[in-house]
């Protein structure tokens, strides 16, 4: 069954009902739901539980079911850290791996599309990464 990873972003707009994304961002959780399951890493885990005081409300939030958990493998975390090494080469600021690279070499390695609405990033360090994101993003 087909596997997509979900960037927190996405989650974040559900969780927050966002206003200007929320309606995207459930639109392409559920049509990817059509297709297969729904994936995070410890990352994306990480990144949205800023939004919750109690581990037992995110789990409530997201129950497991819901969101397929995918440990991040050792090929994904070497190649995180090669695309940092390149953006630090093209005069990146941050001195420690930034977590969409993580996140996009997780999906790029395991061959899952990315459900994102910040692709710019992961369209530079993963360009053969298949990303699902807002149509006025597709091409730009």
């Amino acid at each position: 069954m087909k596997s997509f990873m979900v960037d927190s972003c996405v989650l974040l707009d559900i969780l927050t009902e966002d206003p200007e994304w929320f309606a995207w961002s459930a639109k392409a959780l559920s049509e990817a739901v059509d297709e297969g399951l729904l994936a995070i890493n410890p990352i994306i885990y990480a990144e949205i539980s800023i939004s919750f005081d109690r581990i037992e409300d995110l789990e409530a939030a997201f129950p497991a079911d819901y969101l397929l958990w995918k440990p991040l493998p050792p090929e994904a975390a070497f190649l995180a850290g090669k695309c940092f090494l390149k953006y630090r080469r093209r005069g990146g600021q941050r001195t420690t791996p930034l977590p969409d690279f993580f996140i996009g070499a997780h999906a790029a390695v395991e061959q899952m599309p990315l459900i994102t609405r910040d692709a710019a990033r992961f369209g530079t360090y993963f360009p053969k990464l298949s990303l699902i994101q807002p149509p006025e993003r597709e091409n730009g």
